[in-house]
């Protein structure tokens, strides 16, 4: 399984070729981090992020993906890629200072930037009974996002129910969230995204169709 055990060297030509991330941090990140609490406080609504990084970050990770990690990334967390960059990795330890993890079990945070690579959801960091918010959150890069039609979400933050669908996502995704729905208050917090777009999916929302 890909995937990074530790942060590459920050020094010396790969510095150079960095790409660089928010043009203000401080502020740029609290924009996005509203954005991201919006679609966690209200799952499945589709919300668009505020700020970009500057320059393109490197392959495979998108805009809104390199957008969140510079949000919610940083020396205390751990990282875990589904696909070998070194040029991502640069990225993210300089900008984050994040560390990587060995394993997708190890990870706070898990990007997955291609469906065949996605692991298997139960592979990710749990959580404990004790401890839920141990769980990992996944940032998953998908093709589309749209209101309307797909699976029906419900719970805390949803009046009534609402859809969501995503395309993109290997077709085991939703049996295997249907599984762990039954570990809560355990579980796996899920963030989609496409281009400057993102909708949530916490461990507390019901998918029932």
């Amino acid at each position: 399984m890909s995937g990074f055990a530790r942060a590459p060297s920050r020094h010396g030509a790969d510095l150079a070729a960095l790409e660089p991330g928010f043009a203000d941090p401080v502020h740029d990140a609290q924009a996005s981090f509203r954005a991201v609490l919006e679609a966690m406080a209200h799952p499945g609504k589709i919300v668009s992020l505020p700020i970009s990084p500057m320059g393109v970050p490197p392959a495979p990770l998108r805009q809104g993906s390199a957008a969140i990690a510079l949000t919610l990334c940083d020396s205390d967390t751990s990282i875990w890629l589904d696909t070998a960059s070194p040029d991502a990795a640069n990225y993210l330890t300089f900008h984050c200072g994040a560390r990587f993890a060995n394993a997708p079990g190890d990870a706070r945070f898990a990007f997955i930037t291609d469906a065949d690579a996605f692991p298997a959801l139960n592979t990710f960091a749990l959580g404990s009974d004790e401890y839920p918010e141990r769980g990992a959150t996944l940032v998953v890069q998908v093709s589309e996002l749209g209101n309307g039609s797909g699976v029906v979400l419900r719970g805390p933050g949803i009046r009534g129910e609402t859809r969501l669908k995503v395309a993109g996502l290997p077709e085991r995704f939703w049996v295997e969230r249907a599984d762990l729905a039954e570990l809560f208050p355990r579980g796996v917090d899920v963030v989609f995204v496409v281009g400057d777009m993102l909708a949530a999916l916490p461990r507390s929302t019901r998918v029932v169709g």
